[in-house]
Formats: C-alpha cells, structure tokens, sequence
C-alpha cells in the first residue's frame, strides 16, 4: 500500500478542516464567520502559488512528477479542480446557513428581491448621488479593447444589446477603493447589501440605450508564483527590483475565473477568451465572490457576546520578575514564552534594556514578517540612534510582505542600521536574535531563537514559543550564523544550534537514525514532531522505516502531511493529528528519545524541502531540563486534545478525535493555565480568568495523567 499523499491534496484537506469550524455548532456564530473568511483567503492564496507553479511547471515539462505520488502537474490541477468545486459546493451551504442564522440578530444581506419599493427608490437615490459618479465602465469593442482585470478584484459585466441587435459586453470595477462595501438599506436597521450587487443591479442605467441581455459579477486570480532569483540582474538594486517585480506580479496569468451567475456557455466562452483563462478553472459561485466584509457585520454584533469566543488576553510570564532586570533574569536561568497565553512583553522588554544598556555593543536579528505598525523595529531604530550596532535580516522575499518589508528596511537604513537582503538563491526564514554585551573585558551573548515571526500582532493570534538563554556556546554558534549571512553564506558546520540548508535535515536523519537503532536493539524508542507542514520526501522515508523497526512516533502536523499513518507493516507505529482551533497552530518542537537521553528543540523549520534544504532555518536545543519537561507536557496535552484534534487514518481522511476522557480542548487548557500562574504570582486582586472555562477542574488532572506516562511517551 502507498504511504504517501499528494502535498495538494493534502492542503485542501487542511483547508476543509478550517471549512468545518465555519460548520461547527460548537463554535460561536460570529466566530464561524471568521472560518469562512479564512477558508477563502486560503484558497485564493493556493491558486495564486500551488496552482500557479503547477501551471508554469505544466508549460515547462509535461513528465515532471510528484516525487511522492507520482502524479504530473496536469493530474494535480485536474484532481485539485474537482475537489475545490466539491469544498466550494459546501462552502456556500454553510455561508447560506450561517446568513440565514444572523437574522435572528437582527443582521440581513439582501438583494432586491428581498426589498419593497420604497426600500428600492432609497437605494436607486444613493446609487444615483453616490456611487455612479464614480464608476469608470468599459463597453469592449474594436475601439475599446477588454481590460485588464486585477487579481481578486470584482466586476461587474452584462452582454448588452444595442438597437441593432449587435450584443457587446459591458464591464465596470466595482472595487474603487472609495465606495463602501457594505451598504445599509435605508430605513432598515441591520439591514445591508454589497456594493457589487447594487452595481449589478442597476447596470442598465450605467450602460443606457442597451439592452442587458444576461449579467454576473467576474472575479479573476492571477498567478503569484514569480521565481525572484531566477531574474534578478546583480547589477541592480534588489530593494528596488523586489518593488518592481511586486508590480510584475499582480499582471502574471490567471488561474482561476469565478462568477456569481450562470451565463451562457458561449458567453462564458468569450470571457474566457478575453480572461486567457481555461473553461476547467471556471467556477460558479452561490455566496459572495469575496469575503472580507463578514469582519463588518461581525462589528455590527460586538455587543452580543455570546456570539464570540470569551475574551482571551496573554498574561504575563510567571518566569519573570515584574521589576527586574530581564537580562539578569535570562543570566540566572533559560526562559521559553509560549505564545499567544503568555505574552510577547518579556522579549520586548529585552530589545528596549538592550537598546538602552551602555554596554550592549550590538543588536543582530533576522526579520521574516513583522507588524506595519512595528515596537521592535522601532526598538532596533532607537537603539542604532543609541550607538549601537546593529543588524537586521530583512527578507523582503517573504511572499505577499514584501512591501511593508521594503519600507522598514528603508527605515531601518536611515536610521544607522546596516541592512542586508538575504542570500542568493535562499529564503531566510529563521527567527534570531543575538545580543551582545561587553562589560570589564568580559562578553557575554544573549539568544533568542522562536518559532514565529517577530509581530506583536501575530504574537496574539498564533502559538508560538520564544527561547530566551545566555548560553555562551549557543550565542558563539548564533554569531556565526549572522556572520555567514552577512557575508551572503550558508553555515557549514554547528553543533548546538541546527541550521538549514545545510546543518538540519541530516542532523534530524542522524537522531531518527539513532532512535532506530534503540528500537533495533529492543530498547524504548520514541520521536515526536509538531510542525505546520510535512512533505519533505527524505524525512518522510526515514520516519517510515523507523516506523517499521518499531519507533513510536507521533506526528501534530497542522496543514499537509504528505505522510500516511497506520498502515500495518509500514507506518502502524506513527499517528498523525492536526489541531485546527481559534489560535493558529504555528510552534515547531522535535522530541527525540526517551527518559534522560530525550533532547527537545524548538525551530523555525517544517519538515519541508522548502524548509531543510532551500531556506535558512535555525533550530534550537531546550537545555534546562524544567523547560524540557514543561515541552514535554505541552506536547503530551496536544497528543489528547479531544475537542478541536482530527486524526489521519490510513485512507487519507480526516477524523475528529472522540474518546471518553474529559473534554480537552489543549488551547483553552494552556490559556486557563497561563490566568491561574499568572494569578498565583499576583498577590493583589485581578481579574480571573474568562468564566465558563471547562477545562479548568482537569488541570491537575491532566499534568498527574502525563506527568505519570512512560519516558517514552514524553
């Protein structure tokens, strides 16, 4: 039996588990609203980078296969095809139950069926006064060729025929970046409509004199998928290419061409003519073409808070004085935040005393994502103006970031700060920071190594975990790896730290390789692996025969998994679980080993070709053992997480995690976790944690329970 999936497939997979929390009952209304969003933003990403290099490397070599299932990109754009019109298909029931369930809030998105006259000549008075001044419509002729269309925008079209029964197709932007999308119906509280549908409504006022024979509202994704090295010139300024190629991007083909109407198949025929698009990526939708403006109606129900998820604020780290001095405090012992529960505060503190401490003498740090409104940029900004030297990584390959990327790096260089670019033919995704202070001849390092980027706005919204430690050999390790980057260089060596390309994925094999021989010689074995993304071909064989020399292995991969677990005689000794729940499962943990031998790494890295082999990744050792054992156990609750957990089965699907052991639900566990540490290092009153918090009473319980499991299974 095949043990691999296809890595698209997969993904959809994955997307269809975000689908099914906008169908969950068990998620509040407004919240499944987030789900739908997310489901789509997914999507329309997939086709503007997976579906897009399917479609170049379908143009470049018809024979290239999938290294895993063997299929050419033409198979996976066919099987992709049907199974997103099969999600797309179940993505507009839910988004028809989720409409029809908000008007019993007193929320409704309606069309002009829906309206009494007066509701409509209101409406016809605003379109009027508001909103026709300001389009710009196209009537396409010999005269007049098709536009172009922009990636994901919306437009409205109508075949229109004029007196001489001639038919010619009218076209009119609906996204101007001035009109409202969301438009209340006058007299009507909480009643609204979409732009777009007010636009098409009224198309034959726009285009007067004509006849509209059939109309829909267009929307087209272009390929994102623009291989950045493969044109750069050396001669010219990479900030500067890297802003003209964002705007190459967004004319790249298209890939997918959606509408919210049927049409004639010869219409459909001429658009895609006109769109340079296939009919096979021509999809029909039910629910709006966009969903960004369910975050508005969620607005409009803020008072209802039943309708979200309870508040939930990152508390403060029981691991930190509140008043001292936090590089002291990383002197005395390691520290590891885990995000979003504990909050980022801690490390910003870091950055500020050393940006201010006389005898700090320079700040390195690699920046992948951060937020537009930046504290840690500007922290490094304030302390180049203190005199320090600083050095910042800035990727301004960090797809879809590039622009606010371009614009801190500009920043960043007027402030004093020497800036570099990456490397050539590699992505620096690693998330580093070194410090270094030097006080009466002596020089002592101060590392940070996480899982995440470094953005206070994600730091709320993801899991992450954030390693801080005064080691001297893994800041020597860390200065050599800003040194190879500064050089434009790749490290060839390291010993505490591991560092992809070329220091990760073989170290990974060795350990695999030594849990192997463990098993071999009927000694306990055990690997545990969270990661976002598993495809990486030459990890997944090892881990398949450790699977067959009897290694336990357990596997929380939150998106693809290219790996299938289960199957007797090839992978019976490996379980795979996905988390899908309210924060974005993001951390990066690798256990290897049993009892005292175990050794426990946080990183920045999936186990992804992209990853180990094409991008500059680090990985950290957890040295202090009371850190390794709070992993341990986080990584034992996420393993019986009974609430939002699904496990992959040998046939590719998906299931939710049943058992009947107390609800577990390992988010809310480690948040109700971080109030009740945080409330015991807090002798004055403050607030408790959320009310209705159910998975408190099992706290104890749970940590006894793990706590009391074989060294293997931690």
């Amino acid at each position: 039996m095949n043990a691999y999936l296809n890595r698209e497939l997969s993904w959809l997979k994955f997307n269809e588990r975000v689908l099914e929390e906008a169908e969950s009952e068990q998620v509040p209304l407004c919240e499944r609203l987030t789900f739908a969003s997310i489901y789509q933003n997914n999507l329309d990403e997939f086709f503007m980078v997976r579906v897009g290099s399917l479609a170049d490397q379908m143009l470049l070599s018809k024979n290239l296969r999938d290294n895993k299932t063997q299929m050419t990109a033409e198979e996976q754009i066919k099987a992709v095809l049907k199974d997103v019109a099969r999600l797309n298909r179940r993505k507009d029931a839910i988004y028809s139950t989720l409409m029809s369930r908000l008007e019993d809030y007193g929320v409704r998105l309606v069309n002009f069926r829906k309206l009494g006259d007066l509701e409509s000549r209101a409406l016809e008075q605003y379109f009027d006064a508001e909103i026709a001044p300001l389009l710009s419509p196209t009537m396409v002729s010999r005269r007049q060729p098709f536009p172009f269309l922009q990636n994901r925008e919306i437009y409205a079209i109508g075949v229109l025929a004029g007196k001489s029964g001639r038919e010619k197709l009218g076209i009119i932007p609906c996204g101007t970046g001035v009109i409202p999308r969301l438009i209340g119906v006058p007299g009507q509280s909480g009643t609204f409509m979409l732009s777009e549908d007010l636009i098409l409504h009224f198309l034959p006022k726009v285009f007067n004199g004509h006849r509209v024979v059939s109309k829909s509202l267009i929307r087209v994704t272009r390929n994102a998928d623009i291989d950045s090295d493969a044109l750069y010139d050396e001669d010219l300024d990479y900030r500067e290419f890297m802003a003209k190629l964002i705007k190459r991007r967004r004319r790249l083909a298209p890939v997918r061409l959606e509408l919210s109407r049927e049409l004639d198949n010869d219409i459909v025929k001429t658009l895609c003519g006109y769109a340079e698009v296939k009919p096979e990526v021509v999809f029909r939708c039910r629910s709006p073409l966009e969903l960004s403006f369910l975050s508005q109606i969620q607005d409009t129900l803020r008072q209802r808070p039943e309708l979200f998820y309870e508040k939930r604020f990152p508390q403060r780290s029981s691991q930190f004085r509140p008043n001292g001095s936090i590089l002291q405090q990383i002197r005395e012992k390691d520290k590891l935040l885990s995000y979003p529960f504990e909050s980022m505060k801690p490390f910003l503190d870091f950055l500020q005393e050393a940006a201010c401490d006389p005898n700090v003498v320079s700040i390195k740090m690699t920046l992948y994502r951060v937020a537009r409104h930046s504290k840690i940029v500007e922290t490094l900004i304030e302390a180049a103006e203190n005199g320090k030297n600083v050095l910042v990584l800035v990727e301004l390959k960090a797809r879809f970031d590039e622009e606010n990327n371009i614009e801190w790096s500009r920043r960043l260089e007027e402030a004093g700060c020497q800036v570099i670019y990456g490397l050539e033919g590699y992505k620096v995704h690693s998330k580093l920071c070194l410090i270094t202070r030097r006080e009466n001849g002596h020089t002592e390092y101060f590392t940070q190594v996480g899982t995440g980027n470094y953005n206070e706005k994600t730091a709320r919204m993801y899991t992450d975990l954030s390693l801080m430690t005064a080691d001297p050999d893994i800041g020597l390790e860390a200065a050599v790896v800003f040194q190879a980057l500064a050089k434009g260089e790749t490290v060839e060596s390291s010993r505490q730290l591991l560092v992809a390309p070329k220091c990760l994925q073989n170290r990974v094999l060795d350990m695999i390789d030594q849990e192997i021989g463990y098993a071999r010689r009927g000694e306990d074995a055990y690997i545990g692996v969270k990661i976002n993304s598993l495809t990486d071909k030459t990890i997944i064989d090892r881990l398949i025969e450790a699977s067959k020399a009897g290694v336990k292995i357990d596997l929380i991969v939150r998106g693809i998994c290219c790996l299938l677990p289960g199957i007797p005689g090839i992978t019976e000794n490996i379980r795979v679980i996905s988390i899908v729940g309210r924060f974005l499962e993001h951390s990066r943990i690798y256990l290897f080993g049993t009892g005292d031998r175990q050794v426990v790494y946080i990183s920045s890295a999936d186990f992804m070709t992209r990853n180990t082999l094409r991008r500059v990744e680090v990985a950290a050792p957890i040295l202090d053992p009371d850190l390794r054992r709070r992993l341990g156990e986080m990584f034992q609750i996420m393993l019986r997480d009974n609430q939002q957990a699904r496990e992959l089965r040998p046939t590719g699907e998906y299931v939710r995690m049943h058992n009947q052991e107390d609800p577990l639900n390992a988010q809310e566990f480690f948040y109700q976790q971080a109030y009740e540490q945080a409330a015991m290092e807090q002798p004055e009153p403050k607030p408790a944690a959320p009310a209705g918090g159910k998975y408190s009473h099992s706290i104890g319980r749970w940590f006894h329970w793990a706590l009391g499991k074989s060294g293997n299974e931690l």
